[in-house]
């Protein structure tokens, strides 16, 4: 057997007797260019075919929605334009929401269009008075039916509703709604657990609702309202497709347009909370955009004596709120 090596030398390497024999049995095939790359496309087609299927009785929906894992059975929000998150969802685009709190908040929630719901016999359970109060009719399934719906790192509880988006309020809706209550506008805050965790402190301290973006926020389903643990029915919710200008309306609403900056020159407990009061949050890690601090009728900080100078948006959301409470009340 002969091979080149260097600059065109060709050097003879010795071939056993075995071999020989067995190279001589061996038929080589002329190959296609792209067909190897070909072949692995549609072995890989295939193996997602079959990972995508459903079993009977189970149909596959496109869906908006943030889950554990994006492409595990949904497709997670995207505005198309630059790969961005985004909220909200078209009026006739469906919505899955799972977890014991979260369905059972939906089927409370005569705002709230109920679909298909399926539950495990113990969600079934836990449920029972919500479901027939609501006169649902749950489909029974088993734990794996939904971890193969919605990934297996999703933390389901044994519940799923498809359902619909709920309607918008606009910021003349909060207005009314807000009298001496706060209302919670976030700057491009984009993890679902981080929004849930204010949705649930709103609820919790009494909140008049929750502005954010269209774009740059988290869709209104899955993880964020998992993590609400049921307060996404209960907080409306307005989406904006501009912070800027919607402050701006804010303020001709009597707002005062307070963002929470580390750096703020006012304490939070000299912020006036006897009026209305827009607390204006911003991104982990970034904090309040430029525009935004601009905007700001004043910016306040949260005082602490310990050894670390930052909390965690959603804790800093939950403190804010607690004390705008415990100044309504008089206390």
């Amino acid at each position: 057997m002969s091979t080149r090596h260097g600059q065109g030398r060709v050097l003879a390497l010795p071939l056993g007797p075995k071999l020989l024999t067995r190279l001589s049995k061996t038929r080589i095939s002329p190959r296609r260019e792209g067909a190897g790359n070909s072949d692995m496309r549609d072995k890989h087609q295939h193996r997602k075919g079959k990972q995508g299927g459903r079993r009977q009785g189970w149909r596959s929906n496109h869906v908006r929605g943030q889950g554990p894992g994006q492409g595990q059975g949904r497709e997670a929000s995207q505005d198309g334009a630059g790969g961005h998150q985004q909220a909200g969802g078209d009026a006739g685009e469906q919505v899955l929401l799972y977890g014991i709190h979260a369905v059972e908040a939906a089927l409370a929630n005569p705002k709230r269009t109920i679909g298909r719901l399926f539950l495990t016999d113990n969600a079934e359970r836990r449920l029972q008075a919500a479901v027939a109060a609501r006169g649902a009719s749950p489909q029974a399934v088993s734990p794996k039916d939904l971890d193969r719906r919605l990934g297996g790192d999703t933390v389901h509880q044994g519940a799923l509703l498809e359902t619909m988006p709920l309607p918008e309020p606009d910021l003349e809706d909060l207005a009314e709604l807000a009298d001496t209550r706060p209302l919670i506008v976030l700057d491009q805050v984009t993890d679902p657990h981080n929004v849930g965790a204010i949705l649930r402190s709103a609820a919790v301290f009494g909140a008049a609702g929750l502005v954010m973006t269209r774009r740059h926020s988290p869709p209104l389903d899955g993880t964020l309202a998992k993590s609400a643990s049921g307060a996404l029915e209960l907080v409306p919710v307005a989406l904006v497709p501009n912070l800027a200008r919607a402050i701006t309306d804010l303020k001709d609403l009597a707002f005062l347009v307070a963002g929470l900056d580390g750096e703020g020159e006012t304490a939070l407990e000299e912020v006036d909370w006897g009026q209305r009061v827009a607390l204006v949050l911003g991104a982990e890690g970034k904090g309040l955009r430029q525009l935004t601090r601009e905007n700001c009728d004043l910016l306040c900080r949260i005082q602490a004596d310990g050894p670390l100078g930052s909390l965690n948006v959603s804790n800093a959301a939950a403190v804010a709120l607690h004390f705008a409470s415990y100044k309504r009340r008089g206390a």
